[in-house]
């Protein structure tokens, strides 16, 4: 496997920064756009390779996949203590290649619609579920962004997607997201710190073919104003991390 880089340079939320990458819709659709291009080529092939088994990967890719998995034992367990699973609907928005959602249906949820940006991804995750032997009556998946997904589910979740989008768009998605859970919604970003900022510029330093989005890191303070402009309060945070990955997992419930 040829090397890559240490880290994908990472976007501060400052001002000037948010203003320019957010100043219009065409800005917006050019950011999706981006994400959606990067995934369905050389992303694909790099992020089904972290989420998976593979020994194919390097000290950083490992160190991603542990810190996701984290992300998503922390939400297993959070969705556990509620119980009542097979009575509930959920929505696993920007569900990547299924590692949420397929062991969520291994755990008995009710009914989960799970999509993602790329149709690569939810082929993956099509066939990952497929052998796993879960019922498409319980686990659907569809193509879509998450700007146009609609509908009502009990708990709406979207796990370390918004480190693909600035600020002002990722505010946007959490309140979209918001409107289409009835009881809960979970999410999970990177959260702007000193320490990510001083990691932004050793990413920077790091050429590569790899490096082809920008990862930001989000204002706490803004990402949790969008989910109470919706109607919901949270409940719950943690921070999971191992070098090199950091995510912030907020538990909101309607107030």
């Amino acid at each position: 496997m040829a090397p890559e880089p240490q880290l994908d340079p990472l976007v501060d939320p400052s001002p000037a920064s948010q203003a320019t990458a957010s100043s219009s819709s065409d800005q917006a659709d050019a950011e999706k756009a981006e994400v959606k291009g990067y995934f369905e080529t050389t992303g694909f092939e790099r992020w089904n390779r972290i989420y998976s088994d593979s020994e194919d990967v390097n000290k950083v890719q490992r160190n991603i996949r542990i810190g996701h998995q984290k992300t998503v034992d922390n939400v297993l367990a959070w969705l556990g203590e509620q119980g009542n699973l097979a009575s509930r609907s959920f929505c696993d928005a920007g569900c990547g290649v299924g590692s949420l959602s397929i062991p969520l249906a291994q755990l008995g949820a009710g009914r989960i619609a799970a999509s993602d940006l790329s149709a690569a991804m939810v082929a993956e995750a099509s066939r990952r579920a497929s052998e796993a032997s879960i019922s498409s009556d319980q686990l659907q998946f569809s193509s879509s962004d998450l700007e146009s997904l609609s509908g009502s589910y009990e708990t709406v979740i979207c796990l370390d997607v918004f480190i693909h989008y600035p600020q002002q768009l990722a505010e946007g998605m959490v309140n979209h997201l918001a409107s289409m859970a009835e009881k809960h919604l979970i999410v999970s970003f990177a959260p702007y710190t000193p320490l990510l900022a001083l990691l932004k510029g050793i990413g920077q330093l790091f050429p590569g073919p790899s490096k082809t989005t920008r990862a930001y890191t989000l204002r706490e303070a803004g990402i949790v104003a969008a989910a109470e402009a919706a109607g919901f309060r949270p409940v719950r945070r943690s921070l999971n991390q191992a070098p090199f990955y950091f995510s912030r997992l907020i538990a909101f419930e309607r107030a």
